[in-house]
């Protein structure tokens, strides 16, 4: 029950993943439909806002597909991936922080995203880190932080078209937003990993 659980839970982070990397690629495209916030950044500052939706969208696309391919015949395809998705990460998350500090949703929204770029910025060098030095469980355990705040950019736009069902002002549900689309994550994936034996390795043979 457990396993099919989990399965089911990679296959949904890939397949929504791939589905918003893919939409968020619009941006990309001369003409591609935008929100006003989205046109506004990207007018303000092209450089920034592009960097973040090639480095989002890539680290969203390999993401997922990271948690079956860290043992046995595809490890190397999750080591040369691993390094992409790190890069990604790092350049959307740097980027991110730069729209963040700049948004016109004012100080709270720029708290809450600011904080997202921040948070997910460091798992993903600490992840990082673990797997320069060896230390291959943390580096595990301190990736599985990465997607799940990776994984905010879907929550996000999960959230987004449910504003109108909550009654509140689009701004003040945006501003909550900022930080309801990744804390949960993070709490989640920290409870995963403090209850699941997923990453307890087969005894060596005698």
């Amino acid at each position: 029950m457990a396993r099919a659980a989990t399965t089911t839970l990679f296959w949904f982070m890939a397949l929504m993943g791939l589905a918003v990397a893919l939409f968020s690629a619009r941006f990309l495209l001369p003409g591609g439909f935008m929100t006003e916030g989205m046109a506004f950044h990207l007018e303000a500052r092209p450089a920034i806002f592009l960097a973040h939706v090639v480095g989002g969208a890539t680290a969203l696309g390999l993401g997922a597909f990271q948690l079956a391919t860290w043992r046995g015949p595809r490890r190397t395809w999750h080591r040369r991936a691993g390094r992409v998705y790190v890069a990604a990460c790092l350049i959307g998350a740097a980027a991110g922080f730069g729209l963040a500090v700049t948004t016109s949703a004012g100080p709270v929204a720029s708290l809450g995203f600011g904080l997202l770029a921040v948070a997910w910025f460091g798992t993903t060098f600490l992840g990082w880190r673990r797997a320069v030095s060896g230390e291959f469980g943390q580096h595990r355990r301190w990736m599985i932080r990465s997607l799940s705040l990776t994984f905010a950019a879907v929550t996000l736009r999960l959230m987004l078209p449910m504003i109108p069902l909550t009654g509140l002002d689009y701004i003040e549900a945006y501003r909550l937003i900022s930080f309801l689309c990744w804390i949960p994550n993070l709490l989640l994936a920290e409870l995963w990993l403090r209850t699941s034996a997923w990453e307890t390795p087969a005894p060596r043979p005698r």
